[in-house]
């Protein structure tokens, strides 16, 4: 996970060079893993020991520890061309690594001696450049010692096979009960694998030996906004980083990036775009701000020429490809995100986990293959009882299958203004109502948009659908309303036909008796020849039956 090493490539004797008459030394500073307290003391002892190769070889040493690579690498570069030690390159190579400059990381490492750090980083570099015969190859030099299982474990992580990183730190954790850290690694991989409560059990081992830890506080944090809230876990951010801890440096701009997310992308501007090509997770949620603001083409020029390594990824892109696609009417596009969908949602690693099914469910929907996709929403909806998103696809997709109690039921669920005000939930509600025979609620779900521009749309529903499932009262009065607005024939043919629809009902008792009233008003307020004739037949009935009108 953490590739920085505890120790040098070799061995620097620090004991050589320390001042006799100073109490205080930087290897105890070191020890505690103090880095900053360790160069205050090596920046004044060099000062006094001016070239002091060792001195400022440490110097590098605890610059790399900081994260700050870059001026590690400026020391380690200029030992390599004046001293010639050959050793140094594979320190250089590893600040090379940190920066992302592969190519120079991996030039250096030609002129350095064969060991097992060089075997080691060239197995992570082949890794980010995505040389998969180069990977194995090195892989094979792998022994059976801590360092090159960890390194291992790293690769698997990064590939994201999770369970298998735990299975190698399970099995160091055997004979080395001390390396506690291992601990950290474990619930990386847990987190990960959104077994959030298990990763914070396992990260209470580490906290308490080294509680000032930026990387278990940063990582306790994601537990807790995963487990709980934005707010716990930006909680849980500030206390650390108030007490400015030693290491909290090389993890600045994780903990900038991730204060976004606990923020939902408060500052996302301001942050993520620097951290780009830092942080992959950057990207990710750079896209993710973009598509909630509804830029969905600034999206979609972030992540069009990211090649997917990690589910995450194909995800996403699918997302991006889908809603542009949709957007802009290009099949092509759709089906390219329908195809991402597809690959994670039957692969072997990730068809069982919860974004795997939604990713199926996803692909089917986009086939029209509603049946299945229920059964996949199914099998997960009760991880997403409280999640609008979910329960408005859900929603739709029991629209589409006609299940329309329980596609209202899905809608009314929706706590979002900002889904219940949009016209496709608007306009599926008031379906779902009409043919949940409760064509009031359509009509009053009318009367809040009354004068919105989509308002003609819903009049237009809610008159033809109710029409159609012979609730005609709703009808009548939204032909009628329809033609108010517009004078054309088809608004007075509807009309005319639930008006004669509710009377039918009237007269044989489905209706009471008293509404006839309301049909006589209705029709006074058309001006077509056949009104008083009609008229003139319901209020005979209405004498006869004595009723008054």
């Amino acid at each position: 996970m953490i590739l920085s090493r505890v120790k040098p490539a070799v061995e620097q004797q620090l004991e050589k060079t320390k001042p006799t008459n100073h109490k205080i030394t930087a290897k105890d500073f070191i020890e505690k893993r103090d880095y900053t307290g360790a160069l205050t003391i090596l920046k004044f002892d060099i000062e006094k020991s001016k070239e002091d190769v060792e001195l400022e070889l440490w110097l590098a040493y605890c610059y790399f520890h900081l994260g700050d690579y870059n001026n590690a690498m400026l020391i380690y570069k200029n030992h390599c061309k004046n001293s010639g030690i050959k050793h140094l390159f594979v320190n250089l190579a590893c600040c090379y690594f940190y920066l992302g400059m592969y190519p120079e990381a991996e030039d250096v490492l030609d002129k350095s001696d064969i060991s097992d750090v060089k075997i080691r980083l060239q197995f992570h570099l082949s890794h980010k450049q995505g040389d998969e015969k180069k990977l194995m190859e090195y892989h094979e030099l792998l022994a059976d010692v801590v360092e090159d299982q960890l390194s291992l474990a790293a690769i698997h992580y990064l590939r994201s096979h999770y369970q298998e990183a735990i299975d190698i730190y399970k099995k160091l954790m055997i004979n080395n009960r001390h390396f506690l850290a291992l601990n950290v690694y474990m619930a990386l991989c847990y987190y990960k694998l959104d077994f959030y409560d298990v990763s914070q059990e396992i990260l209470d081992v580490y906290m308490k030996k080294y509680p000032d830890s930026m990387i278990l506080t940063n990582l306790k944090a994601c537990n807790l906004y995963k487990l709980y809230d934005g707010k716990a876990a930006e909680s849980e951010l500030k206390n650390i980083i108030a007490r400015r801890s030693s290491t909290f440096k090389f993890c600045e701009d994780l903990i900038k990036h991730n204060m976004v997310v606990f923020r939902e992308g408060e500052g996302a501007l301001q942050v993520l775009p620097a951290l780009v090509d830092i942080l992959p997770e950057a990207r990710l949620n750079l896209v993710i701000y973009y598509l909630r603001q509804g830029e969905n083409e600034e999206a979609y020029e972030l992540i069009k020429d990211l090649e997917p390594a990690i589910p995450q990824e194909y995800i996403l892109k699918a997302i991006v490809n889908v809603v542009v696609g949709q957007e802009k009417g290009d099949t092509k596009q759709i089906d390219n995100g329908q195809s991402l969908f597809n690959m994670v949602g039957s692969s072997s690693s990730e068809c069982d986990t919860i974004p795997g099914r939604q990713c199926m469910a996803s692909s089917l929907f986009l086939e029209g293959r509603y049946d299945e996709v229920s059964l996949y929403l199914s099998s997960i909806k009760s991880y997403f009882s409280n999640d609008d998103s979910f329960n408005f696809n859900f929603a739709q997709v029991k629209l589409s299958l006609g299940e329309y109690k329980e596609a209202e039921e899905m809608y009314l669920q929706v706590k979002s203004n900002k889904i219940r005000d949009s016209f496709i939930y608007i306009n599926h509600l008031t379906h779902c109502f009409i043919m949940n025979k409760k064509p009031q609620s359509a009509w009053d779900l009318y009367l809040k948009i009354e004068n919105s521009q989509d308002s003609l749309i819903i009049l237009q529903s809610i008159a033809n659908d109710c029409y159609k499932t012979n609730q005609f009262w709703q009808s009548a009065k939204a032909f009628d309303m329809l033609e108010r607005l517009d004078l054309l024939p088809e608004y007075w043919e509807g009309k005319r036909g639930a008006c004669a629809g509710i009377f039918q009902q009237i007269v044989l008792g489905n209706q009471p008796q008293d509404q006839i009233a309301d049909v006589i008003h209705l029709l006074r307020n058309s001006a077509n020849s056949q009104v008083e004739q009609m008229i003139k037949m319901m209020k005979k009935w209405a004498k006869n039956n004595k009723i008054v009108v």
